[in-house]
């Protein structure tokens, strides 16, 4: 369907007195813009009406020309939002490109209201349309970077996503799929630069776009665009599966290499991959060397980001549809189904995935309705590798760490950022909640910890429901006493009491853990401990080697 007829067909759809003053498509998704949506909202299923009559999800916005003035919408929306909602001073953002006001709060259920009351009478009374999202409770610069650099690269992201929406709903051949095929790009057989090309006759799709940091050599750092015959321009979407480096570091090189498509993940693994991106630039830096991309490169990846929750269905070209699933490995992260040419071919990719509950997430879902062709990441996937009961892992953990706190030591645990740390802190705090005026120790959080730790706040429905309900009813775990974020010279920790280092990077291949490492290892009192991968040349595997 062209806009012509998504216009005709949503006329005859609605109710006469909403007013159907254009309809726009917003990448894969159809935005109608009303001049009275009051009648719209008189019953629940007209939403349900234009979704089914239109096979797209709908999002309802009002014209310009009947928008309030954002300065007495901003009065209206602050006299019916409750003020223990969490909102701050700077909370409240309008975009005029989209219509929208983006409700930032601590609380969102109190913004939202009773079955959606108070955003009906936002909509209704000031005519623009509300988005509501939740507000870390930990304070993070990153959150607040992304979210606020929504407003001003609104026009960039409105013109791409007309292009895009264009290109799927008008560009449709007549002839079918006749043939998928899929090429390794990086990661198979290897450890990081995972990156998969999946072909049709009509399509080109990647899925991944990682970097491997365990190398100087530039041919085996990044994946094989150069061998797929492809000019840039022809790559239709990518799928990113989860923000981990070895997985999204590549992505914004694409776009200095030219790149203009859409990006396809949920949305945690937008921010966090988005602050792990400008941080690879920030370690060229130090280093002294040239960074791959720019900040202007990460700033149109995120631009040109659609993100979808888990099970949402979505059309990413005129022959593919994407539809995410928990894999339980970091937030956010899923596996990729793509059904292919009308159920010609079903693919999933799994991404890292964990098939076993975690301290933060439930196990992967494995419930697809279809595969016909499956591949699965498979690192700890050999004959000996036997992970331990969990218990049995936790309990080990904790007993090392009081052995070498009551002899007088301090413990270093290096740990990935995103995921590991977050694990390693929920363990601890399971042993201490309602004791802690026991443990009179700290543990210490350093580097980007902090950060990333803060994503989890804001999309505590990505966790296990235990975390969840903790997260909402203010007792979150990672906000524990016993956590005490890194503000004074490291030297002064290392000097002073027994306690517990968290810090990046998990390999000890440079950052905080390093320097720790430097700092505490002469005196024997103290400990190591590993809590995840070593890559072959990093300075932990060196050390667990002897």
């Amino acid at each position: 369907m062209d806009k012509a007829e998504m216009k005709k067909k949503a006329e005859e759809l609605l109710p006469h007195e909403c007013g159907l003053a254009s309809v726009e498509f917003e990448g894969p998704d159809v935005a109608i813009y009303l001049t009275n949506p009051a009648p719209f909202y008189e019953s629940e299923e007209h939403i349900k009406t234009l979704s089914r009559g239109l096979r797209k999800k709908i999002l309802v916005r009002c014209d310009a020309s009947v928008r309030m003035p954002p300065e007495q919408a901003l009065e209206f929306i602050r006299k019916i939002i409750p003020e223990d909602a969490g909102v701050e001073e700077n909370g409240i953002t309008f975009i005029p490109e989209f219509g929208v006001v983006v409700i930032n709060a601590l609380k969102p259920g109190l913004v939202i209201g009773k079955s959606g009351s108070n955003l009906k009478q936002i909509i209704i009374e000031t005519k623009w349309a509300p988005r509501v999202q939740r507000s870390p409770t930990i304070p993070s610069n990153i959150i607040k970077g992304i979210r606020g650099s929504e407003a001003g690269l609104a026009s960039e992201r409105k013109k791409f996503l007309k292009s895009f929406g264009k290109k799927i709903n008008v560009k449709r051949e007549e002839s079918g799929v006749d043939w998928v095929k899929a090429v390794a790009l990086g990661a198979f057989k290897e450890i990081g630069r995972s990156c998969l090309l999946v072909q049709t006759n009509k399509d080109h799709v990647l899925i991944d776009m990682g970097m491997n940091i365990d190398t100087v050599d530039s041919n085996r750092a990044y994946p094989y665009l150069s061998s797929i015959g492809l000019a840039i321009e022809d790559i239709d979407a990518v799928i990113i599966s989860h923000a981990h480096t070895d997985h999204s570091g590549f992505l914004p090189y694409l776009f200095k290499l030219g790149y203009d498509g859409p990006v396809f993940c949920t949305p945690p693994t937008r921010d966090i991959m988005t602050l792990l991106q400008f941080d690879n630039i920030k370690i060229a830096n130090m280093m002294g060397k040239e960074p791959l991309y720019s900040d202007s490169d990460v700033r149109k990846a995120v631009a040109h980001t659609i993100t979808r929750n888990y099970g949402e269905v979505t059309d990413i070209t005129p022959n593919i549809k994407l539809t995410f699933r928990n894999a339980g490995h970091i937030l956010g992260s899923a596996t990729v189904h793509l059904h292919i040419g009308e159920g010609k071919h079903n693919i999933v990719y799994t991404g890292d995935v964990r098939y076993t509950p975690s301290v933060l997430f439930d196990p992967a879902d494995t419930m697809f309705p279809r595969v016909e062709t499956l591949f699965i990441e498979s690192t700890y996937g050999g004959k000996t590798d036997i992970m331990p009961r969990s218990y049995e892992r936790d309990q080990k953990l904790w007993d090392s760490c009081m052995e070498t706190l009551k002899r007088g030591g301090k413990v270093l645990i290096p740990v990935f950022s995103v995921g590991r740390s977050q694990e390693v802190m929920l363990t601890l705090e399971k042993f201490v909640r309602g004791k802690e005026d026991e443990f009179p120790y700290k543990v210490y959080m350093d580097g980007m910890i902090l950060e990333t730790t803060a994503f989890h706040t804001a999309y505590p429905q990505y966790l296990k429901r235990t975390i969840q309900r903790r997260i909402l009813s203010d007792e979150s775990p990672f906000e524990s006493p016993i956590f005490e974020p890194v503000k004074k010279n490291r030297k002064d920790i290392v000097e002073g009491e027994p306690c517990i280092i968290l810090a990046p990077s998990g390999m000890l291949t440079g950052g905080p853990s390093n320097e720790y490492l430097k700092l505490l290892a002469e005196e024997p009192k103290n400990s190591l401990f590993f809590v995840g991968y070593q890559s072959s040349t990093s300075i932990g595997r060196r050390i667990q080697n002897g």
